[in-house]
């Protein structure tokens, strides 16, 4: 991982995504589509610096939170807010769509308040 990504795990997960926005990369090292999504994760984590946080999760060491949210396919990207999700994508995404969903994730954030 790098300082723009950090690495969940099953008892790290709930408060990772609790507060603010939170885009979670579900993945595996040897799902080769999940191996192409990783530097467009890490170039997306550059882009947000602090306005959302950027996570991956690896679905061999978390099987709860992947059962809790029904990952079948990887890659799988949610973005949560305030720890609810509100945003699914599944297989391989390109930056621009993950830019989208993250503000309009913070958007929606920003119009309850």
């Amino acid at each position: 991982m790098s300082k723009h990504v950090m690495e969940l795990t099953d008892e790290t997960f709930d408060s990772a995504v609790s507060d603010g926005i939170t885009l979670v990369d579900f993945w595996a090292p040897w799902c080769q589509p999940c191996q192409m999504q990783g530097p467009i994760v890490e170039r997306v984590g550059e882009k947000l610096d602090e306005r959302a946080d950027v996570a991956k999760a690896r679905v061999d060491d978390n099987r709860q939170h992947c059962d809790d949210y029904g990952i079948q396919g990887i890659p799988t990207i949610m973005v949560f807010r305030d720890g609810e999700p509100v945003d699914r994508l599944v297989g391989l995404q390109q930056e621009e769509d993950l830019m989208d969903a993250v503000e309009s994730a913070r958007g929606a954030s920003a119009e309850r308040t």
